[in-house]
């Protein structure tokens, strides 16, 4: 598989991670990119033809169908957008976990539904759907966002089953920590957002399925290999320290 002259939808493109994709497949000389955030006058820092600018907010239905009926040869889906609430299970009110839970799972699970119809009738369809380390283990000052990311995996997983007798490959993309907006402040050695992005469409033409694009993911996803425990006790020390 390759992502030259390919048509690309990228969810949440107008900062970190989104805007490293768009850039990346830019590079990849992808055939049309329909950007897509919330404000799409955020997306005015692109400036390449390629590039089609959409409004879409992924919790809102009416946007999503929009997106769907606008964007109707897209081949290749990556659903990036999502948010993180900072908190721990006890300390905070449930109601940002029920946020990150309703954009990172729900939400996510209503555009796979949305474009569905639209990549089943597209040559080379696929979906891409940006997860986390965290799957792996809970990290309990992010503890609503782990969950939620670990949700995404499980059911991005029945994607993927669902999918294989439709010829319609499903890569989940588990990064650790980036170096973007959502990290700012971090005295961790994270990867950059473009390296990340370029790494994970490399990780995609080679057809690997589970992605994991940086190297703090790759440490932890070792430890987590040796144990899982061992991951956990890690976690443990991280929340104390914080």
């Amino acid at each position: 598989m390759e992502f030259r002259d390919k048509i690309v939808l990228i969810t949440g493109a107008n900062r970190g991670i989104g805007k490293a994709l768009v850039e990346a497949c830019l590079k990849k000389e992808v055939r049309k990119i329909y950007a897509c955030a919330r404000d799409k006058n955020a997306l005015s820092v692109f400036q390449d033809e390629r590039i089609i600018p959409l409004t879409l907010d992924i919790s809102n239905q009416d946007q999503r169908l929009a997106a769907a009926n606008m964007a109707h040869d897209v081949q290749i889906l990556i659903n990036n957008a999502g948010v993180l609430h900072p908190g721990s299970l006890f300390g905070e009110s449930t109601h940002d976990f029920r946020e990150d839970m309703e954009i990172n799972y729900f939400a996510t699970i209503e555009m796979m539904r949305a474009f569905l119809p639209v990549l089943m009738k597209n040559k080379e369809a696929r979906m891409i759907n940006i997860a986390s380390i965290a799957k792996f283990t809970n990290f309990p000052f992010i503890a609503g966002y782990s969950a939620s990311k670990a949700a995404l995996y499980s059911i991005s997983q029945a994607a993927r089953i669902e999918l294989a007798q439709h010829n319609i490959p499903v890569h989940i993309v588990n990064p650790g920590a980036i170096d973007t907006d959502m990290n700012k402040g971090s005295t961790m050695q994270m990867t950059a957002p473009h390296e990340m992005a370029m790494n994970l469409l490399n990780d995609v033409e080679a057809e690997i399925e589970d992605i994991i694009p940086d190297k703090i993911g790759k440490s932890m996803y070792e430890i987590w290999e040796r144990s899982p425990k061992e991951l956990e006790t890690l976690s443990r020390q991280l929340f104390f320290q914080n």
